[in-house]
């Protein structure tokens, strides 16, 4: 939703600590205009984007809905840039109604060159909101200003499919992960799927099929290969399985994992056809003859359940795909509701391909 109010501040040449003046006193003035303006205190989001890609990020931000952080820092990199230039916005989405409140929400555009990169921290450090989580997104790249940043960010928020190697990408998301809570957008891609996966196991007379699991295959965009690693091992941390090493078979990572009562046969299809990230289809089998499917379709997922005497039945999951904002969206709000079931999904799958 575009602004409806906002107070904006530009100056070129200047320093992280004239940008945190102009912070402060444009809060004053928002104050004075109206009293029922006050500042969204929730999450501090810092974007490293490269310059020319910035437009694009903004976009995306745009969109995420009502998971929009309380103050948002890009910093934009320009590879042969010497000074800072900057932008700050506050702006509300309403005007106050009486006996209302509107929330303000402050957006700071720093223009920095790679030299700035190494250092980031002490540009950021004054804009961010003091007592609050920061969480970082590069989504370009720019290790260096990440690793700068981990002194001041409790998050860090990635996407491992960015990455065209995808041992590097987990072994990247492990890295940080030492150093702070990590949310991978791969991960949050295979929500509706793990929440389908659990549900149909929910019934009690049902669990006791989890022991039985003897086959399961994912089938996935080609580029998203870690957001079906990712929900394999998210089976194996749940229900104790050890991966062996899985191997390339015409295009197929194909393996088996060791469970208590035999071993599950695993496949990673790619999806050609699939022309958005993440996954295409899921299908689990167990050793008593039950057979579940999902596929991505039109309104939502395609449910398919067989049982051991041959019934079958066909469904449609309403609403299960939340589009790439959505995604981000939800990614930001991780920042403040973690997520303890990733690391070990993450660990696992790891096992998977080392």
């Amino acid at each position: 939703m575009p602004a409806v109010s906002d107070s904006v501040w530009s100056a070129q040449g200047t320093t992280p600590g004239e940008i945190e003046a102009a912070l402060r006193e444009m809060l004053k003035e928002r104050h004075v205009e109206n009293a029922a303006y006050v500042p969204a205190r929730t999450l501090n989001l810092v974007c490293v984007v490269d310059k020319q890609w910035s437009g694009e990020i903004a976009n995306r931000l745009r969109r995420v809905g009502r998971n929009h952080a309380a103050r948002t820092i890009v910093c934009a990199v320009e590879p042969r840039r010497q000074t800072i230039d900057a932008v700050a916005t506050i702006a509300s989405d309403v005007h106050p109604q009486p006996g209302e409140f509107a929330l303000l929400r402050e957006t700071v555009v720093v223009d920095v060159g790679e030299r700035h990169l190494a250092h980031i921290d002490t540009i950021v450090d004054p804009l961010v909101v003091t007592d609050l989580p920061t969480l970082v997104w590069a989504p370009h790249g720019h290790v260096q200003a990440v690793e700068a940043l981990l002194a001041l960010a409790q998050v860090v928020l990635l996407d491992s499919v960015d990455e065209p190697d995808m041992r590097e990408a987990m072994q990247r998301a492990m890295t940080l992960s030492k150093d702070a809570y990590v949310v991978d957008l791969a991960w949050l891609r295979s929500t509706p799927w793990r929440e389908r996966v659990a549900a149909t196991f929910d019934p009690p007379h049902l669990r006791p099929d989890l022991r039985t699991i003897s086959a399961v295959t994912v089938r996935h965009h080609p580029e998203s290969t870690v957001a079906g690693l990712l929900l394999m091992g998210w089976l194996a941390s749940r229900l104790d399985w050890r991966f062996s090493p899985l191997v390339a078979r015409n295009g197929t990572l194909v393996g088996s994992a060791h469970a208590r009562r035999q071993d599950v046969r695993l496949a990673l299809e790619p999806a050609t056809d699939l022309q958005v990230r993440g996954l295409a289809g899921v299908t689990l089998e167990t050793a008593s003859g039950r057979h579940f499917d999902l596929d991505r379709g039109p309104g939502g997922l395609q449910a398919y359940y067989r049982n051991a005497k041959g019934d079958e039945r066909r469904w449609v999951v309403l609403g299960a795909s939340r589009g790439e904002s959505g995604i981000l969206g939800e990614g930001i709000r991780q920042a403040l509701v973690r997520d303890p079931t990733y690391a070990p999904a993450l660990a696992a799958a790891w096992a998977a391909v080392s």
